[in-house]
Parts: C-alpha cells; structure tokens; sequence
C-alpha cells in the first residue's frame, strides 16, 4: 500500500513539536507493518520575511522545500494564508498550492492509493478535493479543535459535513471527539475511535532521579509541572494563581507563545517569583527529563482532544492533575494516573492537587498504567482500515 499523508500539523526542522504526534502515528505505523510505504505532504503557510522580530511566521519562511525525518520524505508546499478573512477559503486556498506538488509525486512514480488526511479543517477540507482531483478514496482524523471549536462557525462547518459524507472512514483519537461528529449527524459505524499512544521506550522513569531533580534546579520541594503552548487555552495561567494557596510548592512553567509575557507579569503580580520559573521551549529529550524529575503535571486546559502530554508525564512515573475536558477523562481513567479537577479554576486545581498528594500512587504505579496505551493497537486499527478500504488482503 502506498498512502499519502497529507497535513499542515507535521513537525519541521524549524519546528520539532510542531504537530509531532502526526509524525509518531506514523513513524508506529511504519514500524508495525512491512507493506506500507509514505510520503508525506505538509504545506506550510507562505511568508516573505526571515526576521525575529516576525516571530512563529519568520520560521515557515525557514522551512525546507523538502526534508527527510526519520527516513521519511516530507514536502512543504507553501499556501498563502490571509489572516482573519481568509477562514473559508483556507481549505481552497491550501488544495490549489499543493496540487501540483501531489501531481509531481505521483508523476515521479509515488502512485498513491489513499490519502491519509490529519485535522478536519481545512486539510481535510483540501485532501477532499485532492481525492476527487486524483480518484482515490480518502481519510481523515480529527484531533481536537477541528471538531471542538471549528465547527461552530456556520462556513466550515458546512465543509467539514461535506468531508463526513464524502471520506472513506473518519477517525478519532478520542470518544469525545466521535460524539461531536455524531453531533453533526455522522453515522456512528462511519467513525473509528483510534488514540494516540506513547512511545514508552523514549518516555521512562529516571533511573538516578534524585541526581536529575539537582541538574534541573528542582530541589527538595514538591515541583508541578505546566506543559503547553503559552496561550489561554493551555491555563498556565490558573496554575499561577493556584500556586497562591501552594506555598510548599513549585512550579516550571514549559512552552512557549504569545502570553508569555502576561504569565510573567502574573508571577511578579502575586510575588510568585521565587517559586515559579519559566523553562522555555524544551526538546523531547528536555521535556522528558522534566517529566522524569517532577512530582505531577498539572494541565489546565478548555479544549484537548487527546492531551499527549498527560501519556508522556505518566510513562515517565509522574502523576497528572488535569481539567475534565473531551478526551481527558479516557486518558486519566484511574488513580494511578492521577485526578481530574472539578472544574476550570485555581481553586479546583488546588483541591485536586492536594487530593492526589494526600494519597499518592507509586510512581511505579503510574508507570504501569501508561504501559496500557502502547502504539500496536492504533497501528493495527489504521492497518486494518486501509486494507478494507483498498480491498487488500492480508
């Protein structure tokens, strides 16, 4: 089977976690079966400049007509994006730059026979047409807020229905998020609920992590950790102000984003700054090491379709504390894993937090939990899909 992944979430070398859980899929997908073969078409958005001071568009502008990651070829067509009107024309806009592209693959002898689409708006709204344009059946995974959010302004929604009618299967990471295509009235059968794993040879308990909280600067206070984008979404920020009625606690704030500044203002608002610290962007390898070192992560999220970063925490022995948002509560299913709050506030993620440290799982306990969401069961249910779809025998 030759499949074209096509989507705009998918990491580069000017941005490494930029949408690194399409790229885990199917780097799990590769290595569970021998009859597969990809190439990978991520467009990125057209910019002219290269100046910091043109921030997250400066770096599309760096990005590589083409690259190889981990032995699979990825190409970046570029599409222009026009900010704040351009929302409805963003999928016609995205399939009419990247054509070409496909054209020129399958001319150079890449004949797909699917394409396997990412995000349901506007790539899957693009790989949409690429199907009709090229006849070959198509499917698509929603992720989060393609189907949280997106849908709730009347035009995309009208093109993301189109999708559900037209794709050979929709797929889910999380049973969340197949109800709100149920919502839009899909068919329960044409939705396969398929969940992110995590790679639990990468994600591991320290082994000297008294040794790795000394490097880290963690000291011998309970550490909190907040992993995310810096924007309002994540709630960095209602982890700040619960760390007001935290005072033998710590927190390391890890990201990067545009309410960087507001969450630094925060902490000299509340006088926090002795106990909360900010470690920037980290690298898989500095993020794990985070993980392994800290005593919970605390995600304080309004919308996670499958939050990776609760998986990547507990393979790693620490607890999570998170909101109860779409797919969260699939993820944290047990007290080994953690608590959910409440509700989204300062005060319910306090109450959680003490709760989850009054009685604390072994982090060895944690770490068996995350052993329960290995990758071979997603890889086995993408395999299987394909096979129907192209009548390919086993």
């Amino acid at each position: 089977m030759k499949i074209l992944t096509f989507s705009s979430l998918y990491p580069n070398a000017q941005q490494t976690s930029h949408g690194i859980f399409v790229e885990n899929r199917l780097r799990q997908l590769l290595a569970f079966t021998p009859d597969v073969s990809v190439q990978v078409v991520a467009p990125v958005p057209w910019f002219p400049f290269r100046g910091p001071m043109f921030g997250s568009y400066a770096k599309f502008a760096d990005v590589a007509l083409h690259e190889q990651r981990h032995g699979i070829e990825v190409w970046h067509p570029r599409y222009p994006v026009i900010p704040k009107v351009g929302m409805r024309i963003a999928p016609w806009l995205m399939y009419r730059a990247v054509r070409s592209e496909v054209r020129r693959l399958r001319d150079a002898g890449f004949d797909f026979d699917l394409i396997d689409a990412h995000y349901f708006y506007p790539d899957g709204v693009a790989a949409m047409h690429l199907a009709a344009e090229f006849g070959r059946p198509f499917v698509v995974t929603g992720r989060g807020t393609d189907l949280n959010l997106i849908p709730r302004y009347a035009g995309p929604r009208r093109q993301i229905v189109e999708v559900t009618r037209k794709a050979a299967q929709l797929i889910t990471v999380a049973a969340a998020l197949r109800d709100y295509l149920r919502d839009l009235g899909v068919p329960e059968e044409r939705v396969t609920v398929l969940r992110n794993g995590v790679d639990l040879g990468f994600f591991h308990p320290a082994t000297a992590r008294a040794t790795l909280r000394e490097r880290l600067g963690f000291g011998g206070r309970i550490t909190l950790l907040s992993v995310g984008h810096l924007i309002e979404r994540k709630g960095h920020h209602l982890v700040v102000e619960a760390m007001r009625d935290l005072p033998h606690m710590d927190l390391v704030i890890a990201g990067d984003g545009p309410e960087e500044g507001t969450l630094r203002d925060l902490v000299a608002q509340l006088s926090l700054h002795d106990r909360v610290r900010f470690a920037g962007r980290l690298s898989q390898e500095g993020l794990r090491e985070h993980y392994q070192a800290a005593d919970a992560l605390v995600l304080a999220s309004s919308r996670e379709g499958w939050a990776n970063v609760l998986l990547e925490s507990m393979a790693c022995g620490t607890p999570v504390v998170a909101t109860a948002v779409d797919g969260t509560p699939e993820v944290v299913a047990s007290a080994d894993a953690g608590r959910l709050t409440r509700e989204r506030s300062p005060a319910a993620i306090v109450a959680a937090l003490q709760a989850l440290f009054a009685d604390a799982p072994a982090r060895d306990a944690t770490r068996r939990y995350a052993e329960g969401f290995s990758w071979q069961a997603t890889s086995r249910g993408q395999v299987e899909i394909f096979r129907r779809i192209l009548a390919v025998d086993e």
